[in-house]
């Protein structure tokens, strides 16, 4: 089974109150996942992800911690409901083992938990740091992120650069020497054939997605987010989180975990620390990670967090792949029945 099995892990996006009160009820594996969180940040992330208040958990401080918690302890419970113990070595490993594991964004910080790279309590003081960082760049420089349906990747490529050439050819000398983001705008994530999002300054950004509808685009929708992430607005935070990556216990992965940066596996210790450092500020490759698991062999993918955003780019991708979703108690048993299977 490990041979064709991958877990994959959602990012910022599919919060909504509520999440993973019913697991923290069913699964005493999931409720030491959110004891841990609650400890390890000094406040109850739990309640705020099974109460709200909703304007608190889409605070990108909040939201990423309580993303990656719930993704925890779905995936503790899977494996409790497949046969392992509370209080073994890691309440993360267990009967069901990938042979990848990856995530969206931030969901690439579940993947590092998941492959035992990372424990829970350090894995979510990081993951807060990051979100606290990332949402303060976006203070410094006002920015977004805007979903664009029906233009592909190397068409909006060309659309980005033109509307940070004529953004940045706008600005005073001074206006660009404030920020290393100011006047720029990239494209952010490669999420499916025809389904990209694109990051950046506020001008910038404004001025991609009218080009970008100019282009032919089917849709062209802006993001509830706090900033431009994977862009280079971030670069400031980028530079601050390689501190805090650097202080954090990281160790090689026990089961390589699939890079957004580049697609690739990552086997050591050096190798995730430097994606952890810089995929804040680099292109989410879904795609193509996705891609990389179908040509290695994976035939299932096990997506587990709220939601399921990454099944439906799955099957755009890798059609014909095997999907299973892991999102609320009710999943677990037929989980574990076709997982064994």
């Amino acid at each position: 089974m490990s041979q064709r099995v991958a877990f994959v892990f959602p990012g910022q996006g599919s919060q909504t109150v509520g999440m993973g009160a019913d697991i923290f009820q069913a699964s005493p594996a999931a409720r030491s996942v959110y004891e841990i969180a609650d400890d390890a940040l000094g406040f109850p992330l739990s309640t705020l992800c099974f109460e709200g208040p909703e304007s608190a958990l889409r605070e990108t401080v909040n939201t990423q911690p309580a993303i990656v918690a719930t993704s925890l302890a779905l995936l503790a419970a899977l494996q409790e409901a497949a046969g392992a113990e509370l209080g073994g070595e890691s309440i993360l490993r267990g009967p069901i083992q990938p042979a990848f594991v990856a995530g969206h964004s931030v969901g690439e910080y579940s993947a590092v938990a998941a492959s035992g790279a990372l424990d829970v309590a350090d894995t979510l003081r990081l993951v807060r740091e990051r979100g606290r960082l990332m949402h303060e760049e976006g203070l410094h420089c006002p920015s977004g992120m805007a979903a664009v349906l029906g233009v592909d990747a190397d068409a909006l490529t060309s659309i980005c650069a033109e509307a940070t050439d004529k953004t940045r050819a706008s600005l005073s000398v001074d206006q660009l020497a404030e920020h290393p983001g100011a006047g720029r705008v990239v494209v952010a994530n490669i999420n499916a054939p025809g389904q990209i999002v694109i990051s950046g300054a506020t001008p910038a950004l404004e001025a991609a997605m009218e080009l970008a509808r100019a282009a032919g685009a089917k849709r062209v929708v802006p993001l509830a987010v706090s900033g431009a992430f994977h862009s280079p607005v971030m670069a400031p935070a980028a530079e601050a989180l390689a501190t805090a990556v650097e202080a954090a216990p990281v160790t090689a992965p026990g089961v390589p975990i699939v890079a957004n940066s580049t697609a690739e596996p990552l086997t050591s210790e050096a190798q995730l620390r430097g994606e952890l450092a810089q995929q804040i500020v680099s292109p989410v490759q879904w795609t193509r990670t996705v891609e990389y698991l179908a040509d290695h062999g994976v035939e299932t993918f096990v997506e587990i967090g709220v939601g399921q955003v990454l099944a439906g780019l799955i099957r755009r991708i890798a059609k014909g792949a095997t999907i299973v979703s892991v999102g609320a108690v009710a999943d677990l048993a037929s989980a574990v029945e076709r997982l064994r299977a």
